[in-house]
């Protein structure tokens, strides 16, 4: 997916977080639903700490420390930093040499990547704690962001031992025969949704085992559908 359709989502995903940024502090104070311990403002003080440390990542091009959002007024503080944040993600080179936490190539674009992504997910976060219907994203989307999951997130999930081996394989498929394998070995089991389904299933804002359809070892299935297979 192309520099530009990760930074036009990230741009649409901020009008849309910024909007609902501003609810009543009723509001702000409701659960997301996702993130136990959480209420949509704490949603958008992470948010503020995300985006403020990827600037910071992108103009030094290495690693710095992430800010801790306000005890106070985390959603004001997320506004304050979205024009900032914003232009930074605009003016960044993707092939400019940065540090990442994901794989080579180490460069700039991974940050813009990953940012869209991350604004979408908790797009999706602040629609279920505003009680609104979940936010539709295009298909190129939705496939970019479950390859992030598959092919970058869960192998280093893995690699990091936030998740079990599952000893054998298991494919990630959409109906159009697009398929992700995780583990090794033989593949012992098959996991299919659609796109949508897919995307939200694997960050865990909806149930995947409720709408994928399964073969194969289906305790396997399930196990590695639980995962997580994303942090």
């Amino acid at each position: 997916m192309l520099p530009e359709r990760h930074l036009a989502e990230l741009s649409l995903a901020l009008g849309t977080l910024g909007k609902l940024a501003c609810q009543s502090e009723n509001v702000l104070g409701r659960p997301v639903p996702a993130c136990p311990g959480w209420a949509l403002g704490d949603l958008f003080g992470h948010l503020g700490s995300i985006e403020r440390w990827a600037a910071a990542v992108v103009r030094a091009g290495k690693y710095v420390q992430e800010p801790a959002p306000p005890s106070n007024g985390a959603a004001t503080w997320f506004l304050e930093g979205t024009t900032a944040f914003l232009a930074t993600m605009t003016a960044l080179n993707p092939a400019a040499p940065c540090w990442t936490f994901g794989p080579p190539p180490h460069t700039a674009g991974f940050w813009l990547r990953r940012q869209a992504h991350e604004h979408a997910i908790h797009l999706v976060d602040a629609h279920q704690a505003s009680g609104l219907a979940d936010p539709v994203f295009t298909e190129d989307f939705l496939l970019d962001g479950i390859d992030e999951a598959l092919a970058m997130f869960a192998p280093r999930q893995l690699r990091l031992r936030r998740v079990t081996d599952p000893g054998k394989a298991v494919t990630f498929s959409l109906p159009d025969g697009k398929t992700w394998t995780f583990g090794n070995g033989d593949i012992a089991a098959s996991v299919t949704a659609s796109p949508h389904d897919m995307y939200l299933g694997l960050w865990g804002r909806s149930k995947l085992s409720d709408t994928a359809l399964v073969h194969g070892d289906i305790d396997l299935a399930q196990r590695v559908m639980r995962g997580p297979l994303t942090p």
